[in-house]
Formats: C-alpha cells, sequence, structure tokens
C-alpha cells in the first residue's frame, strides 16, 4: 500500500511548526468554556441516542506523549454516564496475555448495544511504542499491520462504529508540557520512564507513525488527525468532529417535576453520638 497522504502531511506539519518556531495562537478561556459547555450538551443528547438506539460505539485515542489525548477524554466524560460511556487505559499486558491473540484483551472491552467505549491508546500499542522499543518481534509487527485493517472490518462489519484519532504535537510543544508536568506534583506521575526514554527516539516514533498510517488509514476506518499544539483547540475541534460521526437526535428528558417528600411521621434520627463522622477542619 502507498505512502499516507494524511500521515505524511501530519509529520511535515510537525516539523515545519518546530523550524518556524511558530507560536499557538490559543483560544479566549471565555469563549473555550462557553463552547465546551455547549458541546457536552450535545455529548449528553449524543448519549442518550446511542442508549435509545442501542448503538455501539468504539474511539480510539493515539498520538505522542503529552499530546493532549487525557485531556479531551476527560472533557467528553465529565458530563456523561459512566455506566453508558467508559474509558479503557490498559497497562502492560501480562504474561498470560502476551501468549493470547493479540486483539484478544480489548476485544474483551468492547460496547454491548447502548454503549461507548474510549480507548486512551489502543491496539495500535504494537505498531508505535512495542515496535520502537523492541517489545515485539519483527514478525509480530509486521503481522499486526496485515491484520489490523482485516480485525477493524471484522468490528465495523459487526455493527460498531469505530472512529480513530490521532493527536499531532511539535517536539517543541511536547517539550514544553513535559517541563510543566516537571514542575507540577499533581502531574508528575504522567511521565513515565517510557515517556522520556521516546524523546531520544522521535524520528523513529514519526517514522512508525507514517507506516502505520499507510497500512491502517483505509477507508473503512480512517484516521483523523487533530492538530494539538493548541489544547482548547484541539478539544473543541475533537468533540465536535466527534458529535458530526454520529447522527443522532434530542432526546433529552422533559423536566421533572419532584414528587412531594413523604412525611417523617413517628421516624426519630438516631442520636449523632452513635455514628462516626469527618472531622469538620474546613
Amino acid at each position: 500500500m502507498g505512502k499516507s497522504k494524511k500521515g505524511a502531511t501530519t509529520e511535515r506539519g510537525e516539523h515545519r511548526r518546530q523550524a518556524k518556531g511558530d507560536s499557538v495562537r490559543e483560544i479566549d478561556k471565555k469563549f473555550y468554556a462557553k463552547e465546551l459547555e455547549r458541546l457536552q450538551i450535545e455529548l449528553v443528547k449524543l448519549q442518550e441516542w446511542v442508549k435509545h438506539e442501542g448503538l455501539k460505539v468504539v474511539v480510539l485515542f493515539e498520538g505522542r506523549d503529552a499530546a493532549g489525548k487525557g485531556g479531551v477524554i476527560k472533557r467528553i466524560t465529565e458530563c456523561l454516564n459512566p455506566r453508558i460511556c467508559r474509558v479503557v487505559a490498559l497497562g502492560v499486558p501480562t504474561e498470560r496475555e502476551k501468549t493470547q491473540w493479540y486483539f484478544q484483551r480489548y476485544v474483551a472491552h468492547l460496547p454491548a448495544a447502548g454503549e461507548m467505549v474510549l480507548f486512551d491508546r489502543s491496539w495500535y500499542n504494537r505498531a508505535g511504542v512495542e515496535h520502537v522499543m523492541g517489545f515485539c518481534t519483527d514478525e509480530q509487527y509486521e503481522e499486526f499491520l496485515r491484520t489490523c485493517p482485516q480485525f477493524e472490518r471484522m468490528l465495523i462489519r459487526s455493527g460498531i462504529i469505530l472512529i480513530k484519532y490521532w493527536f499531532s504535537v511539535s517536539d517543541e510543544e511536547q517539550e514544553k508540557r513535559f517541563q510543566m508536568r516537571i514542575e507540577d506534583p499533581t502531574k508528575r506521575w504522567k511521565l513515565s520512564p517510557m515517556d522520556l526514554e521516546s524523546r531520544s527516539r522521535w524520528v523513529q516514533y514519526s517514522q512508525a507513525k507514517d507506516v502505520m498510517f499507510a497500512h491502517t488509514d483505509v477507508k473503512e476506518s480512517p484516521w483523523y488527525v487533530v492538530e494539538a499544539d493548541s489544547k482548547r483547540r484541539a478539544r473543541l475541534n475533537c468533540i465536535s468532529h466527534l458529535l458530526g460521526q454520529i447522527p443522532y437526535k434530542d432526546l433529552t428528558p422533559a423536566p421533572i417535576k419532584l414528587p412531594p417528600r413523604q412525611e417523617r411521621r413517628k421516624y426519630v434520627r438516631p442520636p449523632k453520638s452513635e455514628q462516626t463522622f469527618v472531622p469538620e477542619k474546613y
């Protein structure tokens, strides 16, 4: 298969932004907050439609470390029902999982009817970190590139709506975000030894991504590239695009009228001294 034009363009864009030293024009915070609220209301409508129609939705989020995948996933899910929309972020495979069919541990997390599953990294680990870091053999890597499009076509034929996002970030912006994580104790956990190792293999990761796109950016399950140097723009653009991928109707329930509260009658609450309360330090 020929080289993916979309993938090649993205890599050139990353290096072009780096070479020019372009500053990222961020969206006004007030506009961002207002627009995000509007989009999150639409996400709730989408959720109700997915549940009503019994749809099965899978959304993959891939990209370099600190590209903003977790940030957009958080904004998508924070107003949704976790019983309908859930996040899957698998760790290192166990020794048992390493002996299974490669896709097997991901299949276990696929949605049933009326569910949305967001994969924070996915089976594409094999085409990225596993290949670059030598965690899989060349044979396993080549087999993945051959079979991944077939696997995804199987999912689509089974009725799953599959949407794939690649978050594209320049090395300059990634470096800035790494430094911010180092300086912030609440975010330092996000920097793993693997993240640090990837800094010295930027070109290898770029080449691996290009090969991955060339084999898996296919008509049935295309990659959608999100320019991610601006976090706010990336979040709004991704959520807006996601909403446009699934036609839905507004099934927002009518306002609820609360029934009258039951009369207390003879109910007497037990003394507070018989219960253990959290100390009121604030």
